[in-house]
C-alpha cells in the first residue's frame, strides 16, 4: 500500500499527505453533530502528551511523538501527578 501511495505522490513529499485545515472543519464539525462543547483539537494533544508521560515513556520519547523541540515546550502540556510517580515506581519494583 505505501508503495502504491509513494507511485502516485511521487518525490513530491508526504506518503499520506493531508490538508490540516480539512481535518480541524472535520473535527468541528463531529463536535457540533455530538453536541461537545469546547473541545479543541490541540487539547487532543494535551491529553495523550499526559497519558505518554503517566505510561511511563521518557521525555524523549515522548517529543518525538508530538513533535516538541525542547523540554521548555513539552513542560507546559504535561501536568505530571505525585500519586502517579509513586504508581510508576512500585510497577518498577515488582
Amino acid at each position: 500500500m505505501i508503495e502504491e501511495q509513494r507511485a502516485l505522490v511521487g518525490s513530491r513529499g508526504r506518503i499520506f499527505p493531508y490538508n490540516g485545515r480539512s481535518i480541524g472543519t472535520a473535527f468541528r464539525r463531529v463536535c457540533r453533530t455530538l453536541g461537545i462543547e469546547d473541545l479543541h483539537f490541540h487539547d487532543l494533544r494535551h491529553e495523550a502528551t499526559g497519558r505518554l508521560f503517566e505510561a511511563g515513556f521518557t521525555i524523549e520519547q515522548v517529543a518525538l511523538v508530538t513533535g516538541h523541540k525542547d523540554w521548555k515546550m513539552l513542560r507546559r502540556y504535561t501536568h505530571i501527578r505525585p500519586e502517579g510517580l509513586h504508581a510508576l515506581a512500585a510497577s518498577r519494583v515488582a
